[in-house]
């Protein structure tokens, strides 16, 4: 899925709470993507290194640095994301809701991510050869409903619903 559609369902999953959950939720949502190709096109938009052609679809996989391929498998772990939960947890002694964005995003990318272009490696580094072969995510039969969820729930959210409360309507009728 893309960066931008991660960090949404991220804050809406995990960030509703308020404003500083909401953007905590956003970053860890887009975390997994942003630690593993930021680098790598911060360091092509300063021109420190060229990056691959992108026309006719994703280039090979082979034309994309090997430490970009290492920190996609690092970020896109749920093993990882569990020694890191661990830890947080370990340290503050309770649970901090905007931290699940970033299993969300790598549970978004399995099924939306196909076998040609960066599986999601969700069991590295117990299993890294076990991958699912999903629907790429810009294929329209993902794209577009991922979009027309993303502004109904967002409606919902943060227009309707404070409209309805704000009213005193109850949002459920019997």
């Amino acid at each position: 899925m893309d960066i931008l559609s991660h960090g949404l369902w991220g804050s809406v999953a995990f960030g509703r709470k308020n404003r500083r959950d909401f953007w905590a939720s956003f970053f860890f949502g887009v975390a997994p993507d942003l630690f593993s190709f930021g680098l790598f096109t911060l360091f092509m938009v300063l021109g420190l290194t060229s990056g691959p052609e992108w026309v006719g679809g994703p280039p090979p996989e082979s034309s994309i640095l090997s430490y970009v391929h290492t920190l996609y498998d690092v970020t896109h772990s749920l093993i990882v994301f569990a020694l890191v939960y661990l830890v947080v947890f370990a340290v503050w002694r309770k649970h901090y809701l905007p931290l699940f964005a970033w299993p969300l995003h790598i549970l978004v990318d399995i099924p939306t991510h196909s076998a040609a272009f960066f599986p999601t490696p969700f069991l590295w580094p117990l299993a890294p050869s076990v991958q699912i072969n999903g629907i790429p995510w810009a294929h329209p039969i993902i794209f577009i409903p991922n979009i027309v969820l993303l502004v109904l729930i967002y409606f919902y959210f943060f227009y309707w619903r404070p409209r309805q409360r704000a009213s005193g309507v109850s949002t459920f009728t019997r």
